[in-house]
């Protein structure tokens, strides 16, 4: 196939990558379980078939997505939270603020009104974020789970390296973006990798199922991961963006071998998930989600990863009614796993 016999969406995403720059360079790597030499791979993922994304978007069965002129949007956030608490306030999609110890760190930060290539060529935002990009506290890490535009988006990483020049850790090839954006880097990380940023704080890289690509021609050739976060709080995980698989137990027995022990807390994706057929491998739905929860085994969970940009089928609440349904079907009480407000602070003490 031809790039003039592309789809129009999809000949406009690579002529937009290219134009701004932002394909993904080929990482070069020792061969892994998860990498090739070439690419990456999901390790426990079935092998998918072919014409998927063709059928999808020949039958597409979008549900509703009510105008919000009328959202919320919240206070200024502290400027710092000391102690052993976590403060946490979902800015929106994955974007969340975790506030303890002293230190401010946010997740696949996005503040822009359209994700994708360029400006006007990408998904528009539905909701506002819940702070105002002008509220934020200082800002002193930055986590991206990968590059897909949704989770990475460049003009809201320059706005960050002005404002804050916050640390950005990465897992393995992402660097090249918030370089790109001014940002200082760490050590790019692998699965299973841990990184000291300073006293209070240590990161672990997990494994997600998912993918990567910013355009046509840079498929899988830079890793996707989630995070544990090892603060005075406890252990905190931040999934990222990923199907079901058994990597969820696998999480779960590393954190209980960490020196912050268990997880007391879980951020697990709950959006973009209809159809089934087609989305179950890379992004976990509500019922996925829950299982997830019983695997890593925490107390609490908060939902991410919906109510933001309309990239499935699921409609705008959705996420959250079938979240409720599976908790009930479960017997896990409503309020262990919640689908967060924008806007509005959670503290959890230790």
């Amino acid at each position: 196939m031809t790039y003039t016999h592309l789809p129009l969406w999809r000949l406009l995403l690579f002529i937009g990558c290219l134009a701004t720059g932002s394909c993904a360079p080929r990482y070069r790597g020792p061969v892994t379980d998860h990498f090739t030499g070439k690419r990456f791979v999901n390790p426990d993922m079935p092998a998918r078939e072919g014409g998927g994304l063709l059928k999808w978007l020949l039958h597409r069965d979008k549900g509703p997505w009510a105008e919000q002129p009328n959202a919320y949007v919240g206070a200024p956030p502290a400027r710092r939270i000391e102690g052993d608490s976590l403060v946490l306030t979902f800015v929106n999609h994955s974007t969340f603020l975790l506030q303890t110890g002293g230190l401010n760190i946010l997740t696949d930060p996005v503040w822009s009104e359209r994700v994708g290539p360029t400006n006007w060529l990408g998904v528009r935002r539905r909701r506002p974020p819940g702070i105002r990009f002008e509220d934020l506290p200082p800002i002193d890490v930055v986590l991206l789970s990968h590059l897909h535009y949704d989770h990475l988006d460049l003009p809201t990483l320059r706005r960050l390296v002005r404002a804050h020049n916050p640390l950005f850790v990465v897992p393995l090839g992402v660097g090249y973006l918030p370089r790109r954006a001014g940002g200082r880097v760490a050590r790019e990380l692998d699965w299973n990798d841990t990184l000291r940023i300073r006293p209070g704080l240590e990161l672990t890289c997990t494994p997600a199922q998912h993918f990567s690509n910013r355009g046509l021609g840079d498929r899988d050739r830079t890793l996707w991961a989630g995070y544990l976060l090892h603060t005075s709080f406890g252990t905190t995980y931040f999934c990222g963006d990923s199907g079901y698989g058994p990597h969820f137990k696998r999480i779960a027995e590393q954190a209980a071998r960490s020196p912050t022990g268990p997880i007391r807390l879980a951020l697990l994706p709950i959006g973009s998930y209809r159809p089934e057929w087609f989305m179950a491998p890379v992004h976990v739905s509500p019922a996925g989600a829950v299982r997830a929860f019983m695997d890593v085994k925490a107390p609490r969970a908060v939902g991410i990863h919906f109510g933001t940009f309309q990239q499935g089928d699921d409609g705008l609440t959705e996420p959250v009614e079938d979240l409720r349904k599976a908790l009930a079907e479960q017997g896990i009480a409503q309020d262990r796993f919640i689908a967060p407000q924008e806007g509005r602070p959670i503290t959890i003490k230790k």
